[in-house]
């Protein structure tokens, strides 16, 4: 399977504090890859290393199958990125802007412009200057999928967009898998993550903690249980099944953990009569901060 992004040993010190540790990984073509961590955890590191806009201290990086340095004329061009510091010069006005930008990529149809600003909702005669924190992020978005690029690199891409327009940012992405382009997308929002990626990799301190697809790691998760009896139950018939932790039997309500499948609690809990039952799932942020304070296997 061919490789968009392929990462070995990659390391990035700055004097004593380390961006980067020894980070390897791969990004499939035609895959949305979801680059999870909090701030400070080397996703923009990792970024401006794909884009060459620093150098590693050790080990290598290839994009699209070049190296960033040697092949940055051309892989710029291939291209689209989205800086999570998105900054352009705000006397223009935004049509103004992206017209500029789609001239410096070989040319963009007006159409292609057009239509985006539309789905988005961004206002192509208004100078960036006076545009808000996200409709400043609108123009960053169009630039990055006005000229259709092979692989779309976004750091932190909804900031600033209120949840109508995220949606529709997730449509984009969509839409960019479907035509065969590969999005490499650093996000700390986990539900937008969890909405269109098909891997995710979770970045702590630089190291790779974890890389998986999105239904494993969901497979992974655990039940939080609450039954809720008619008449009082002994703890000692539910404590010893399999998979179950952190009972509490309050009265004649019980709340546990299930691991794995919930078949022996459900069976062990119609020996009685039940007046009320709740199972709650983990979401990927809560499976993202298990990896991350290092509580989960």
């Amino acid at each position: 399977m061919r490789t968009a992004i392929e990462l070995n040993e990659l390391t990035k010190t700055y004097g004593q504090r380390r961006g980067l540790d020894g980070l390897t990984l791969q990004v499939r073509a035609g895959e949305v890859f979801g680059y999870l961590g909090p701030n400070g955890a080397g996703k923009s590191t990792t970024i401006r290393l794909l884009l060459d806009l620093i150098r590693p201290t050790s080990g290598t990086a290839r994009v699209l199958g070049l190296d960033p340095r040697a092949g940055a004329v051309e892989l710029h061009r291939r291209i689209g990125y989205l800086a999570g510091d998105f900054v352009v010069d705000g006397r223009q006005r935004a049509g103004e802007c992206l017209a500029f930008l789609g001239g410096l990529r070989g040319g963009v149809p007006v159409a292609r412009i057009t239509e985006l600003a539309a789905r988005l909702e961004l206002d192509l005669t208004a100078r960036i200057k006076s545009l808000s924190k996200g409709n400043r992020q609108k123009v960053g978005i169009i630039q990055a999928f006005m000229h259709d690029p092979e692989l779309l690199i976004l750091d932190e891409p909804t900031s600033g967009l209120d949840p109508l327009v995220q949606q529709t940012f997730l449509d984009l992405v969509t839409e960019a898998r479907t035509a065969g382009q590969t999005v490499f997308m650093s996000s700390h929002i986990m539900s937008e993550v969890e909405a269109v990626a098909d891997r995710v990799a979770i970045i702590r301190e630089g190291r790779l903690v974890a890389t998986d697809t999105v239904t494993d790691l969901r497979s992974r998760s655990f039940l939080q249980v609450r039954l809720t009896f008619a008449d009082p139950v002994r703890p000692e018939e539910f404590s010893v099944l399999p998979g179950v932790t952190d009972l509490v039997l309050d009265g004649t309500t019980l709340t546990c953990r299930v691991d794995g499948s919930p078949d022996p609690l459900v069976k062990a809990a119609a020996r009685h009569t039940l007046t009320g039952l709740r199972a709650d799932t983990q979401d990927l942020e809560e499976l993202f901060h298990a990896y991350y304070t290092g509580h989960a296997a």
